[in-house]
């Protein structure tokens, strides 16, 4: 059995660097992309590591690194390393690396889950949370293969589709049949379910949160009206805008399929046993009101 060949993919900046021994530059350009840098290096240990220690100055280099190949890989539309080392020479080190961490900012500003609470917005948990994705994705040792764009990329189009969750749960919310609910304690995927499952009632009410009295209407009036839950669901869709009618549509696919609490809504099962097992679809956002 052959060996499996071996890419070899090291960060952007070090192949820029590699061409600079292979061509003619200009007067002191070598310099200049050197002191530029070795100031970025600074300000990254200085605000990320340590500047007293020499560990603290070889991580910040990594991450200067991998930070500064991350804005060459989003700017430039070649992989060309002659380009790179143009883009360097011509704008400095310093613009890509604006360009990368403005991205890992981006990125870290994005909800990682469906769960929100209130330190989501705390500014200390938010500068917390930037240094881990930028240690994350940014830390690149010269020496080795470096997949920081891949991973960008991956944890990128996963929070953009988590952030769909939260703001279609968001304006659920806002669209509660009782009023706005403010709390800033959301549990995104709960909330659709809630509304989900009420909406089979096929009164085109929507709703977002509820406790057991509530829920024990429901299934009362399901029970005695035999509602159309497709009709209901139709109902749901059609007052959603349209950025957020795929993700509740996608649940409603699911949901038809797989939620207990809707396949024995209008059974024998038990209030106690079907309430029980709402309580696994909605989370926090059911209401004690007993």
């Amino acid at each position: 059995m052959l060996p499996a060949l071996v890419v070899e993919r090291l960060p952007r900046l070090v192949g820029a660097i590699r061409r600079l021994a292979t061509r003619p530059l200009e007067e002191d350009e070598d310099i200049i992309l050197a002191d530029e840098l070795a100031g970025v290096t600074a300000m990254v240990a200085e605000k990320f590591t340590n500047d007293r220690t020499a560990e603290g100055i070889q991580r910040a280099m990594y991450l200067t690194t991998g930070c500064v190949s991350l804005g060459l890989e989003d700017i430039l539309s070649t992989d060309s390393d002659d380009a790179a080392l143009d883009f360097l020479i011509e704008h400095g080190a310093e613009q890509a690396f604006k360009r990368g961490y403005g991205m890992i900012k981006e990125l870290a500003a994005l909800p990682e889950d469906t769960l929100v609470g209130e330190y989501d917005q705390d500014t200390v948990y938010a500068q917390r949370r930037l240094k881990e994705v930028f240690f994350d994705i940014c830390y690149a040792d010269p020496s080795q293969n470096w997949n920081g764009p891949d991973k960008y990329q991956t944890q990128l189009t996963h929070r953009k589709e988590v952030q769909a969750i939260v703001r279609a749960a968001a304006w659920l919310r806002r669209h509660h049949y009782e009023g706005p609910i403010s709390d800033p304690d959301l549990n995104a995927e709960g909330v659709i379910a809630l509304a989900i499952i009420f909406a089979i009632e096929n009164t085109g009410r929507i709703t977002a949160r509820t406790g057991q009295k509530e829920f024990e209407r429901l299934v009362a009036s399901v029970r005695k009206n035999k509602p159309d839950y497709e009709e209901g669901w139709a109902k749901l869709l059609a007052q959603l805008p349209a950025q957020h009618q795929g993700i509740i549509a996608d649940r409603i696919a699911n949901y038809r399929e797989t939620c207990t609490v809707i396949q024995k809504m209008r059974g024998r099962t038990a209030l106690k046993t079907l309430f029980t097992e709402l309580e696994s679809y909605a989370g926090s956002e059911l209401e004690a009101d007993y």
